[in-house]
Formats: structure tokens, sequence, C-alpha cells
């Protein structure tokens, strides 16, 4: 293992420049690429890029007292992957903050082709969550939690959404937004008539929807519509598809919505026997 190790003795080299003023310069939106941060992330990442080559690990930079922790994760890093080491003070100054994790990696998404090519990988049974508008990293890093959570098959974000791959969405997500398949589509209503082209029943979740959430039975191939904080769904898409709604006490605002999409999938999980217990 060690013979593989790369030093880094100045935070200015380029070999770590993706790295480099991370608060800054995020990697999300750059393409493809993003960062990675802490154990559980860099395992979430290989675990992806093993499997369905999702991902592809370009390079790591580990805090030198992190690396005897890390032998097992390390060995499954691909041989031409480089691995760069680097003291307190070097990565500290390098990433421009206190990096306490101590462990980075740089990763790259190969997203399907289309958003109907990602629906054809889809299985017969099969349950997505669909992301109109949501902006907050935090709640989309929510959104892909509850979706690895209760098994959904993937989800569906429209082009107002912002990046499941920028780094607090990651860590909000504890990896779930790299194992959660995950396709960037157009406008909400393309996303709805691919949906529906591919046999998806799409229910929107909304404060006003006509039918309660508990009396709700999904089918084989569902698709669970959330929107944006506040304005929620477009009301053109409400009127063209089914309505769900979260019963609550009077006098409250709407849920938030990554804890309404959470409650929402747990109980179309449960009825679709995609959670323990049922």
């Amino acid at each position: 293992m060690a013979g593989r190790l790369i030093r880094i003795e100045d935070p200015a080299d380029a070999r770590i420049a993706e790295f480099t003023a991370m608060r800054d310069r995020d990697l999300a939106g750059r393409g493809d690429r993003f960062i990675a941060e802490g154990r559980v992330v860099l395992q979430a990442l290989l675990d992806a890029e093993a499997g369905d080559r999702r991902f592809v690990i370009e390079k790591a930079l580990i805090l030198e007292n992190r690396v005897e922790g890390l032998e097992d994760l390390l060995a499954r890093i691909d041989s031409d992957c480089p691995v760069y080491v680097a003291g307190r003070e070097v990565l500290d100054a390098a990433v421009g903050f206190a990096m306490h994790r101590g462990i980075l990696a740089v990763g790259r998404h190969v997203p399907a082709t289309s958003l109907p090519e990602f629906l054809s990988h889809m299985p017969d049974r099969a349950l997505l969550v669909v992301a109109c508008g949501t902006a907050n990293h935090d709640n989309i890093g929510g959104i892909f939690r509850n979706a690895g959570v209760f098994g959904a098959d993937g989800v569906v974000l429209d082009a107002t959404c912002c990046d499941p791959l920028y780094r607090k969405a990651i860590r909000v997500s504890v990896g779930a937004a790299l194992r959660v398949p995950f396709c960037r589509g157009g406008s909400i209503t393309e996303l709805v008539s691919a949906l529906a082209s591919a046999g998806f029943e799409v229910a929107g979740l909304s404060p006003q929807g006509a039918e309660p959430l508990a009396a709700f039975k999904p089918g084989r191939r569902l698709a669970l519509l959330a929107g944006t904080e506040g304005e929620g769904l477009p009301a053109e898409i409400l009127k063209s598809v089914k309505t769900l709604r979260i019963e609550q006490a009077p006098g409250m605002d709407s849920l938030n919505v990554a804890t309404a999409s959470g409650i929402a999938l747990w109980h179309v999980a449960g009825r679709m026997g995609r959670t323990s217990g049922t």
C-alpha cells in the first residue's frame, strides 16, 4: 500500500488542483466531475464504481494519519488511479479550511444518454421520485437519502433542480446520491410525458391534493412528484396527474419537501412491499 501513495508537500501542487479552495471552487456543475468527502461517501463511490459503472474515481487525497484506517478502501481503488497523501498543514492549506474528515476523492459521473434510456433500465415494478425545482442542497440530499432508505429505483430531476453531486448534497444524502441511480431531464412537463410513455403512474404531492396519501394504493410502476418549497408543483402539472395530500394539523404551513418525500415514500414503499415487515 505504501508504495502506491504519492506524497504532497506543497498545497499549490498542480496534481491536487481540483481539491484547492474547495469552498469557492466546488466541482459541482463542472462537467460530470464532483468531490467525494469522508469514508462513508468514498465507500459509496467505490461501490457504485464496482457495480453498474455509473461513476469513476479519478484521484484521491488522504490525510496521512487516516491512511492506516482506510487500507480496506484504498485497496479497492484502481491501480491506475493516483492516491495522494499529505500532512494536516498541507491538506488544510490546499482545501482552504480545516478538513477534519481528511478523505477526499474526485469522482466522475457517467450519466444516462437520455431520460427514455434511463427509464428503459427500470424494473417491471418500479418506484421513482421526481423532483421539480428543488434548489436547496439540503433538500436534494434529503430526497436522495429517503429514496435510498425506502428502496426507490431512481430519482429524476428537472432542469431547474440543483446538482445532487454538490459536496453538501452528497454529504446530507449520506452517500445515497451515489447509490441511487438518477437522471437529469428537461422541463417537468417533458418529464411527466416521458414517464407516462414508459408506463408510470404519476402522482404529485400537494397540500391541496385530491386524495389523502393514507388511502392511496400504488400500482406496479409509480413516479412520485415533489415540487418546490412554497410554490409546489406547477398548476398545469397538478391538473394532469393524480394528486396526493399528506394530512396534517390545521393552521400549519406545508411540510418541507424532503420531509414530505420521506413520508410519501414510506407509505408507497410499504404498499409495494419494499420495506421490511411488509
